[in-house]
């Protein structure tokens, strides 16, 4: 029996369906969240900031001694240059500076992220270098967009929504000339790579690269299964994080967060 006739009916009548599909598929990938967590960011710097005095340079990929590293937003003003690291996250945000971690919870649902002032350390030291500046200069920023709540105390360059423009405000000391910003502006520009979707693509390929180095060094040396952030509840060492093995309790490998 040829059911293909019928197929094609019911494909016909349902077509309409499927570019519905793609899109929310998209909307809920990781890629659209942050490509709407920076479109935030910049609407905010264009109706918020005076684009005389703050210049807004976005998606700024800079080469660096083992591949590149890529810059959110990179803002420049006589009161410093703010070196911008973007978030789009929901559900409750733990975290403290120096955790090398953080940890979003939605519901009864965890997930550890990279500590984002991390993150941002390399985007700093790697502007410093190309700018000959000094840290008094550039300001590490991170922001969250999205339905996010901080549940603990974040320092105040960790701040949520347009949060981010009172910090940039509350920069007041002028530390840039007029011509150091031009200059700032010409060498960032001339440093940056090429925006295209080759310079995207090698920089997707570096970031993987070094995701699954780190995630051979964070295996079992027991058992080789993935290692899972714990906290010990008890004895001297109760609060103190380590590496706990992903089999507990078949395997009862640990290693020192460092």
């Amino acid at each position: 029996m040829d059911l293909s006739p019928a197929i094609n009916q019911v494909v016909g009548k349902l077509w309409y369906l499927i570019p519905i599909i793609i899109l929310i598929i998209l909307i809920k990938s990781a890629w659209f969240k942050g490509v709407m967590g920076e479109f935030i960011v910049n609407v905010f710097a264009r109706i918020l900031l005076d684009k005389n005095v703050y210049h807004l340079i976005k998606n700024v990929t800079l080469p660096t001694e083992d591949g590149t590293t890529q810059i959110d937003h990179i803002i420049v003003s006589r009161y410093g240059i703010f070196v911008v690291e973007t978030k789009y996250m929901k559900g409750w945000i733990f975290g403290s500076p120096n955790q090398k971690t953080w940890t979003q919870k939605i519901y009864k649902h965890s997930n550890n992220f990279q500590n984002p002032l991390h993150q941002n350390y390399k985007h700093v030291k790697t502007l410093e270098s190309l700018l000959d500046l000094s840290d008094q200069q550039v300001y590490p920023l991170v922001v969250f967009v999205g339905d996010s709540t901080f549940k603990t105390e974040m320092p105040e360059n960790v701040t949520h929504g347009r949060g981010y423009v009172r910090y940039i405000k509350s920069k007041r000391q002028l530390v840039l000339s007029e011509a150091e910003v031009d200059a700032i502006l010409n060498k960032i520009s001339a440093g940056m790579l090429t925006r295209s979707f080759k310079t995207n693509r090698e920089h997707v390929k570096h970031v993987n690269h070094i995701r699954s180095e780190k995630r051979k060094k964070n295996t079992c040396p027991k058992c080789g299964s993935p290692m899972v952030l714990r906290e010990a509840k008890n004895g001297q060492n109760a609060g103190k994080q380590f590496w706990g093995c992903s089999n507990f309790p078949k395997c009862k490998g640990i290693l020192n967060v460092t």
